[in-house]
């Protein structure tokens, strides 16, 4: 079936084609601003920004929605149901499951729950694409097993390495570590020293656990990503085991680091709008202004995706072109995913029609599976 999409202003990764046009064949764009088109149907946008479907290489709401509390967890495919109608309307077309394995952390972090759920991504079939980024505490004995299992049987898309031991990293001292463990998981005083003094010992055969798993992952074409840098030694250290992509790095230093080691570097969108980092990291908006922010991932809140990437061109000099490609185009080519993040002939039509900062309509691989308006000559 042929779709002509009207009287809408596109982005492209490099410019803005004012009130145009857009033909989509099937599940591709087949041409834009084609001259009298021959077309099945038509969806009118009224004047609505055109822009690629956002993907999300980073978002663990999901673990929210199977554990909002505590040990008080809901049935994995509900979750799936809800973290699905969460992206549509946020405009997310393709979002990875931040999916930890994590041992001592519990609960859905748990190496059994995890598999559970990472598996139960794998099966479901959703109005937008589901894929799997598996998180992996490398002071984690437990984990490295059941990961190695997943990766064998094609259950991974993305694979990252997280350390969060006391000592680097995001817990630069033990006390900082206590208080996010008594603060998050209810521990007492004593049990998370233990649990903190466990991993820094653990962290000593950490580097065979990560090296043994990237390997895994290099052979079945699953990308690495790295969590929490906060070293030029530690992006080195990355680099050799194969990770393109480094995740939220500390500070402005590590960032550029990972820049020139040809990595893609994400930050948080929830700390572009907020102006700061929930752990006290570095601000998003100085590495962008910086250049040295190549993506934005939700991180833990899908809607504010969108919303930052539209208050990126209010703020600063990025455009909005290039604002969009933090979102779209960057991360799909940092996960391996070139049918995909822009919108051009031949790439996959995942598409979204935005107005005053809401998501109106959204395009799936070429099927509409949103609509907020009344639109009578869409069908």
């Amino acid at each position: 079936m042929r779709r002509l999409i009207t009287a809408v202003d596109i982005v492209t990764p490099d410019s803005v084609i004012r009130d145009g046009s857009l033909l989509v064949e099937d599940e591709r764009i087949l041409a834009l601003c084609p001259v009298a088109p021959a077309f099945d149907r038509e969806l009118e946008g009224g004047g609505a920004l055109c822009l690629p479907g956002l993907i999300d290489l980073h978002c663990d709401a999901l673990e929210k929605e199977v554990e909002p509390r505590p040990r008080v967890a809901f049935d994995h495919a509900f979750a799936l149901v809800n973290s699905d109608r969460r992206n549509l309307n946020a405009g997310i077309t393709t979002i990875y499951h931040a999916i930890s394995f994590a041992g001592g952390e519990w609960g859905v972090r748990d190496p059994r729950i995890a598999e559970a759920v990472v598996r139960e991504v794998r099966g479901f079939s959703g109005l937008v694409d589901h894929k799997v980024h598996a998180r992996f505490e490398v002071t984690d004995d437990g984990s490295e097993a059941p990961l190695a299992a997943l990766l064998r049987d094609g259950q991974c898309d993305l694979l990252s390495f997280m350390d969060h031991s006391p000592g680097q990293g995001q817990f630069g001292e033990l006390a900082a570590y206590v208080a996010y463990m008594t603060r998050t998981y209810h521990v007492s005083e004593a049990e998370a020293v233990a649990i903190g003094t466990a991993k820094v010992e653990s962290r000593k055969l950490a580097p065979g656990r990560m090296a043994r798993l990237a390997e895994l992952a290099h052979s079945h074409g699953v990308a690495l990503a790295s969590h929490d840098d906060d070293t030029s030694a530690k992006v080195a250290e990355m680099a050799v085991l194969g990770v393109t992509i480094s995740e939220f790095p500390i500070g402005l230093e590590a960032a550029r680091a990972a820049v020139a080691a040809g990595m893609v570097t994400l930050f948080g969108s929830p700390n572009v709008l907020r102006g700061r980092s929930a752990s006290g990291n570095v601000r998003a908006l100085d590495v962008i202004l910086a250049g040295a922010c190549t993506g934005l991932c939700a991180d833990y809140h899908p809607p504010s995706l969108l919303a930052a990437v539209l208050r990126l061109p209010e703020i600063s000099p990025v455009d909005l072109p290039a604002a969009v490609r933090l979102a779209t185009l960057a991360p799909a080519r940092a996960a391996g995913l070139a049918d995909r993040g822009a919108i051009a002939p031949g790439q996959r039509a995942d598409l979204l029609l935005v107005r005053s900062g809401r998501v109106e309509a959204v395009l799936v691989a070429g099927r509409k599976v949103l609509d907020t308006v009344d639109r009578p000559a869409c069908v």
